[in-house]
């Protein structure tokens, strides 16, 4: 019960019996001197008590209302003093300690708003997820990383996501960094790891990107190896096709050494094979810089289309193109990208002719196709590509043909990334292989 109700009651209390006091002694026949005493007694402990309210159950409403104020976190109101030296204590003690909670709640503020700042302007990707491992915040470079829009990933659980990266992270354990190199030949340094707050510890992923490092590194080293193996293979094919054209003149003229010269000239031609064929590597460190116009995107992939029809007309292979009228126009190097579409249709060609007509369960197909914002995706029927061939795609001398060089790839990729283009290799749940270039403004 209150101490405001217990007052009221014994006041009542009090007056009840002052009352019944009264009239009892009005009815005796004899009034006494301690009737007296006791009416002015009761008349005392009911001035007492007022006092008492006023010093005791006042005060106690004053600090009640105090905690009402704890309760909603109204951390700016105060109370007054009552005029009660130990109500008053209190009520300094409580204005003190609300003071400390409203800095200390303005210190959180400011410091998990500068946390938000920095996450959100941090050039590594954060995700932070729940106890129950669903996304609960990212920052914009995460989301630039996973290729996806906001609503697609909050409150949802990584393994869940049609995002590569997405499942690569959700097979992390805790405190496990590992490097992922995915099937657009991004790489990515991903860590799983968490902080304690309130207790319990709250998971989070960092996301770095180590592409261009990594792209540089391994730039750097097969150029130095193909300008070695180009410098000995040249300077060797030299002498030998020297050599081979002077002995060959020589025995020109003598008889029955017809045999003997058709093989010189094998020889001969053997050794420029050879140096076309590490040409090519060369070609790949020797690309040019592009030099940009502005070129209509559906005209571009129209010319390659019809460049390309007489080969998938050969392989039995139909070749559609899908072309957005909104598509507009691109700043690119045409001569250069070009070259990386014909590659990529002739890959996907190959891919597909790699099926015995006989085990196809369809005519093979390629569609190309424009879209907005400015993009191309060349789709086909092919075999498709296996999880653990997608994690090698785009590095060099890597080639699952039984007489590739490794470099094709390679190439696309330095032509995409100098016009800085977003790219994806992949083979999707319907079993059709996509390769999706984005041109970003």
């Amino acid at each position: 019960m209150r101490i405001k109700f217990l007052f009221y009651l014994l006041a009542l209390f009090l007056i009840a019996l002052g009352v019944w006091l009264a009239v009892y002694f009005r009815r005796a026949e004899d009034t006494h001197i301690q009737a007296y005493i006791m009416e002015g007694a009761i008349a005392f402990i009911l001035i007492y008590l007022v006092v008492f309210y006023r010093r005791i159950v006042r005060p106690m409403n004053t600090i009640s209302s105090g905690m009402e104020l704890l309760r909603e976190q109204d951390f700016s109101s105060r109370l007054s003093p009552v005029g009660q030296y130990e109500s008053d204590r209190m009520v300094n003690i409580f204005n003190r300690m609300m003071d400390q909670l409203k800095n200390e709640r303005l210190r959180l503020r400011e410091q998990n708003q500068f946390l938000d700042l920095l996450i959100q302007a941090s050039p590594m990707g954060v995700i932070i997820t729940t106890l129950d491992n669903e996304v609960s915040q990212l920052n914009p470079v995460a989301l630039k990383m996973l290729g996806i829009r906001p609503e697609e990933i909050l409150g949802k659980r990584l393994g869940g996501i049609d995002s590569p990266l997405a499942k690569e992270l959700a097979s992390l354990s805790k405190e496990q960094t590992t490097v992922v190199r995915l099937n657009d030949a991004n790489i990515y340094k991903c860590t799983h790891s968490y902080f304690i707050d309130t207790g319990f510890k709250h998971p989070f992923f960092l996301i770095e990107r180590m592409t261009e490092e990594v792209m540089r590194a391994e730039k750097r080293a097969y150029e130095k190896v193909i300008r070695m193996i180009s410098h000995e293979v040249n300077n060797t094919t030299a002498g030998i096709t020297s050599t081979l054209d002077t002995v060959g003149q020589a025995l020109a003229n003598e008889q029955s050494m017809e045999d003997i010269c058709e093989m010189m000239h094998v020889c001969t031609e053997r050794c420029f094979s050879m140096s076309r064929f590490i040409t090519r590597f060369a070609d790949v460190v020797k690309i040019p810089e592009p030099v940009l116009h502005a070129i209509s995107l559906n005209e571009l992939v129209s010319g390659c289309a019809r460049f390309m029809e007489g080969l998938c007309s050969d392989r039995s292979i139909s070749l559609h193109l899908d072309l957005s009228p909104n598509a507009g126009s691109v700043n690119i190097d045409a001569s250069l990208f070009e070259q990386v579409l014909v590659n990529i249709l002739k890959n996907a060609a190959e891919s597909i002719a790699s099926i015995p007509p006989a085990s196809r369960e369809a005519q093979g197909q390629i569609t190309v196709k424009t879209f907005t914002p400015a993009g191309i995706e060349i789709t086909d029927n092919g075999p498709g590509i296996s999880q653990e061939t997608e994690a090698k795609l785009f590095t060099p001398f890597f080639s699952t043909k039984p007489h590739g060089q490794g470099i094709g790839l390679v190439f696309i990729r330095e032509v995409l990334t100098r016009h800085n283009c977003t790219f994806s290799l992949r083979t999707g749940s319907d079993g059709l292989t996509r390769f999706r270039i984005l041109f970003n403004a």
